[in-house]
């Protein structure tokens, strides 16, 4: 399978987002990728669900939602109804994950896990296998524009050796200060899904950025 590229409309023009996201649809990108982000989990706030209902109406492409927020649980539903057809929930939030993502999976969207940066890989061995795509935070979420982690490239080895061991099907994403310089590294250690926000939108051409991005070869 080609990679994929989820373009993060965290780092849109929010003024018009409407043609942002209508761009998007234009180009190459896979995945429109959506944070929220609650004030309490991450010290920012984003999106709340009439923005996500108002892109889903517009969006042609799959709508990638990331709840960097406090008691996921809560909204899995409303999620779903305003348009999320993936659902990614942090490690970090979820005492009790397995539940939420068969919560998730009972919504009609696949279940993705994020991990901060300090979480190690171990964390998900006894659920891998129940987990459709695993987010992994390379910078510290809430802000876009942050400067890239390097021990990332290792944690998405052992990422993969841990799917290989388990025979799990499940993506590996990327999410943050993804570029065209570590992108090939990031693809060559194993990553499948990469999460593109300010280095797209801050470009001069993005959908030419997109394409680029798409056309690398592992």
């Amino acid at each position: 399978m080609s990679h994929l590229i989820a373009p993060s409309v965290l780092a849109a023009n929010f003024a018009q987002l409407g043609t942002d996201v209508e761009m998007l649809n234009q180009s190459s990108a896979d995945w429109i990728h959506i944070d929220v982000m609650d004030g309490r989990f991450v010290p920012n706030i984003s999106f709340g669900f009439p923005v996500i209902q108002a892109i889903q109406k517009i969006a042609k492409k799959t709508m990638d939602v990331h709840l960097m927020i406090e008691h996921p649980e809560l909204y899995i539903e409303q999620f779903r109804q305003v348009g999320a057809d993936n659902i990614t929930v942090h490690y970090e939030a979820c005492p009790h994950l397995h539940r939420t993502l068969q919560q998730i999976k009972a919504s009609g969207a696949k279940a993705g896990v994020a991990l901060n940066p300090h979480t190690p890989i171990s964390s998900l061995s006894e659920i891998i296998q129940d987990i459709d795509v695993v987010c992994l935070m390379s910078v510290n979420p809430g802000f876009g524009g942050q400067k890239f982690i390097q021990h990332t490239y290792q944690k998405i080895k052992d990422l993969k050796t841990l799917i290989t061991q388990k025979r799990s099907a499940c993506l590996i994403e990327i999410d943050g200060g993804v570029n065209q310089e570590n992108a090939p590294l990031l693809l060559e250690a194993g990553a499948d899904v990469l999460v593109a926000g300010s280095f797209v939108f801050n470009s001069e051409n993005p959908v030419q950025t997109i394409l680029d991005l798409k056309q690398i070869q592992k």
